[in-house]
């Protein structure tokens, strides 16, 4: 299992892994993060075995998705904006569930634990392909030389969670490879329908689903992700794009970042973020 580093500096601890002149920060800081996300959980559902350790480890999810959704946005935003010291608790957390879990998954008859690298190495390359996707049909500005320093950046990502860095795709050209070799071993199992629907679909209490606008906004995102997936994926779920385009499902996505970019800064992304940015943008201490 891969150490966890120590050994920083206090200011390198107050700038955390990646810093504000981080490609990351750019990008997780972003109000197309959201969208970002919800496509790396579809796309994440298409392994059979790391689906499988969802369906049988997080508890509740069928009934209750928010809490995991929620955590896990906790989790990226904690690794990319805070300190190291907090960033390497989280991780360490993580490590400490994941290490105890592991179960046999049926349609490859693979015994597997959840702490297993390659399927650690298959949730990092869905959320570092879909925010780097998303973000950049979202209009924000990054450059090809962007794009591959973002991938790079996110191997420490990878390598803290427990996935040997030398394993780690650290270009896009790389995690491309890697998607065109995993693609055999991908398929829509009962449990990545049963993801999907949650996904798309999230249970509601029934005041907040008919008297708030939160399952038509929710929807309008899902379907989004949904639209973003690649093609191949879209396929596999026997949704090529819920009647979007491309070209319409990029027109949207920016348009839901043009409106969402006029919010005040708070209402944008989570209290996290926004601590990261707080305490790099104070003096450091004598």
């Amino acid at each position: 299992m891969t150490a966890l580093p120590s050994g920083w500096t206090a200011e390198e601890d107050r700038l955390g892994f990646f810093g504000p002149d981080s490609i990351s920060w750019r990008i997780h800081s972003d109000p197309s993060f959201s969208v970002g996300g919800l496509r790396a959980l579809l796309l994440q559902a298409l392994h059979p075995v790391a689906m499988d350790g969802v369906a049988r480890f997080s508890g509740g999810f069928r009934e209750e998705p928010w809490p995991r959704l929620i955590r896990t946005a906790t989790y990226v935003d904690t690794l990319t904006f805070g300190t190291r010291a907090e960033a390497v608790q989280a991780v360490e957390r993580v490590r400490g569930i994941h290490r105890r879990l592991g179960s046999t998954e049926e349609t490859t008859g693979r015994t597997y634990r959840v702490d297993d690298p390659d399927l650690l190495l298959w949730v990092h390359c869905c959320e570092v392909d879909s925010l780097l996707s998303v973000a950049r049909r979202a209009g924000v500005p990054l450059s090809d030389e962007d794009a591959d320093r973002y991938v790079a950046e996110q191997v420490t990502s990878a390598e803290l969670i427990g996935v040997p860095r030398a394993e780690v795709p650290a270009s896009v050209a790389a995690l491309d490879e890697y998607f065109t070799t995993i693609r055999l071993e991908l398929a829509v199992t009962p449990a990545a329908r049963d993801a999907y629907r949650l996904i798309t679909v999230p249970p509601m209490p029934t005041w907040v689903r008919y008297l708030t606008p939160a399952q038509g906004a929710w929807g309008g995102l899902a379907a989004l992700a949904v639209a973003l997936l690649p093609q191949w994926a879209r396929r596999m779920y026997s949704w090529p794009g819920l009647g979007l385009t491309d070209a319409a499902a990029t027109g949207a996505l920016r348009a839901f970042r043009q409106t969402t970019l006029r919010l005040p800064q708070r209402a944008r992304r989570s209290p996290i973020v926004w601590a990261g940015w707080d305490r790099v943008a104070e003096a450091p201490a004598a």
